[in-house]
């Protein structure tokens, strides 16, 4: 049945609408049909010379985050939103409507795959795990480094603290701000320091 709405998110996460059909919800009983999605989108987002980061369905939306090493502004996420749209709409592999959102990931970017950890190195990242004997963790650290399924993270009351890719429910990367300037004193230029390593910041 096709797309029922495009928007974009630029830089500044604000929505944008692009175009607007009616009709129902696509079904989200499972995650298995983002698969495909990602074939198709994926040529897609690199002819533009941009990266896929990821690919995810909340409720009635279908959400695309596209990286760039050059970053990316809203008229080429507007490029981006009809450019995915067509090939969508051309292999309809989504029953139902659904509205599309192409974006950035942002400065605090989710964490679900291996090689988005990896990414991630250096950064300080904010871990919620599965429920285990001892309930659900809560980690906040700085990850270290990323090997065979297993995170090493430095946390500051553990130290450097194991965790299985599998016990992972969610994660993100947390954007540390650097310290609000005293009254009178005058801001650093170009913005607060930071240790923010890849992503989308701006």
């Amino acid at each position: 049945m096709g797309v029922a709405h495009v928007l974009f998110l630029g830089p500044e996460e604000s929505l944008t609408p692009k175009r607007r059909r009616n009709g129902g919800v696509m079904n989200t009983d499972s995650q298995n049909h983002l698969e495909p999605i990602f074939s198709l989108v994926q040529p897609v987002v690199e002819a533009s010379g941009h990266s896929l980061y990821d690919i995810h369905q909340s409720g009635g939306t279908l959400a695309v985050l596209v990286d760039s090493d050059d970053g990316l502004g809203v008229d080429e996420l507007s490029q981006l939103s009809r450019a995915v749209a067509v090939i969508l709409d051309e292999h309809d592999p989504i029953p139902g409507r659904y509205t599309l959102e192409i974006s950035t990931p942002g400065v605090e970017r989710r964490l679900r795959q291996e090689d988005h950890f990896t990414g991630a190195v250096g950064e300080i990242v904010n871990i919620r795990t599965n429920p285990g004997p001892d309930g659900r963790r809560r980690i906040v650290g700085t990850l270290l480094s990323v090997e065979s399924g297993v995170l090493i993270i430095d946390t500051s009351d553990s130290g450097a603290t194991e965790v299985h890719l599998a016990e992972v429910e969610k994660a993100r990367t947390v954007f540390e701000w650097g310290p609000t300037p005293k009254p009178g004193t005058p801001a650093t230029k170009n913005g607060s320091n930071n240790n923010h390593k890849g992503g989308s910041q701006r």
